[in-house]
């Protein structure tokens, strides 16, 4: 019993001396080999966390992506193994896998996947608990340093300014536009990490005065500015012009005074100062917002260039000044979809976003534009004001 004895008093004295001290830390790895049968040996079968990749604590690196390499065992079956990228949980996010942990047999797991950092410093935390509650945990630091054209790349902000309309006042109430902007809203914050604002229910000047705030605003030259109304929408033949319904458009209103021509919000919207402007309109006869619904708002706006990577790829679509927009149909009605389920165009938006821009991690318009195309009526894509030829709005995995 000399042994155990000493071994208590060993560590009794470090836990005080830890204490005392205010000293915290990550626990250094250490063995013990017990010969006496009748010691407990929870400290020799914690589980042993094994780095592959990165073999140091603190690695520098040039790339956000990364192959994260780790293998994990245990004297005793092992319960779990949770991976943390800067505190979240990379499991497993929104549903989707994101570094897969593969069991060996009862006693061993190993991770090697790639996963996306940010520039600067990441933390990467593994957990590793077995089924007798023995739980150890490692830490791993890596920092990515940016050269210029990283920099300009990320050295931005993407906005997201959402339009909300369910109640109305003198109009039938609609299900699910608050519903669909809102889940948009929330997938776009956490996946590709737009800063976010909704309007509900907005009155026509409520509108205009958001829209009027926006163009105030400063901008980066990379900054990205995506909106979107879901509401109502209106068509009058005698003017040939197609309308936004606002919470206090009246339907008595022939002169349409209350309501917002598209003619007026292209224009408004082309001279809001950000570059890189997309907009969105789940609304019926949207497509009228292009007075011509011309066979260009067909045609995709180009695929990803595999030899360019992706800092290249984003750098040359910043270049040009985008004006893009996307309809849920075009001079027709379009379908609110049953209640909670969201609509039609709503429901594929949500998919194109949710698919994080598959391999590259980068969402284009013209991906979208494969999610949402066989909808039917069939939804619009185009150009409008000063844009740019070849212009793209790209959605970055963060």
């Amino acid at each position: 019993m000399k042994t155990f004895t000493t071994l208590i008093l060993i560590l009794a004295f470090s836990g005080a001396f830890a204490q005392k001290n205010n000293f915290s830390g990550e626990t250094k790895e250490f063995y013990l080999d017990f010969t006496t049968a009748s010691l407990d040996n929870t400290i020799s079968s914690l589980p042993e966390i094994i780095w592959k990749n990165p073999t140091v604590k603190n690695a520098t690196i040039d790339t956000r992506r990364y192959n994260l390499k780790l293998n994990v065992r245990s004297g005793k079956v092992l319960e779990d193994v949770n991976v943390y990228l800067n505190d979240y949980s990379v499991i497993k996010q929104r549903g989707f896998e994101v570094v897969s942990v593969k069991s060996l047999n009862d006693f061993e797991r190993t991770v090697d996947t790639e996963i996306l950092l940010r520039p600067g410093e990441n933390t990467i935390r593994v957990t590793a608990t077995n089924k007798e509650g023995g739980t150890s945990t490692s830490f791993r630091t890596i920092n990515v340093f940016m050269d210029d054209l990283q920099d300009s790349v990320l050295n931005r902000k993407d906005f997201a300014l959402l339009f909300a309309t369910d109640e109305y006042e003198n109009w039938d109430d609609l299900q699910n536009p608050i519903n669909d902007v809102t889940t948009i809203a929330a997938e776009l914050k956490a996946i590709y990490g737009f800063e976010i604002e909704i309007v509900k229910n907005p009155t026509k000047r409520e509108v205009l005065q958001k829209l009027r705030e926006y163009t105030k605003k400063s901008y980066m030259p990379n900054d990205q500015l995506f909106i979107m109304f879901a509401s109502h929408g209106y068509y009058d033949q005698v003017f040939n012009q197609g309308y936004l319904v606002c919470t206090d458009s009246k339907i008595t209103d022939e002169e349409r005074l209350s309501y917002i021509p598209h003619n007026n919000l292209r224009g408004i919207i082309d001279n809001i100062p950000s570059k890189h402007i997309f907009l969105a309109m789940d609304a019926c006869f949207g497509g009228t917002f292009d007075p011509f619904i011309r066979s260009s708002a067909h045609r995709g706006y180009g695929e990803k260039n595999d030899e360019l990577d992706n800092y290249e790829y984003i750098s040359r679509k910043l270049k040009l000044k985008t004006r893009k927009f996307l309809t849920s149909g075009g001079k027709e009605y379009v379908s609110d979809g049953r209640p909670g389920q969201h609509s039609p165009f709503a429901r594929k938006m949500l998919e194109a976003i949710r698919s994080y821009g598959g391999s590259d991690n980068i969402l284009t318009i013209s991906e979208i534009k494969s999610f949402v195309e066989k909808i039917d009526p069939e939804p619009r894509f185009g150009e409008f004001g000063t844009d740019q030829p070849g212009s793209d709005f790209i959605f970055v995995v963060k």
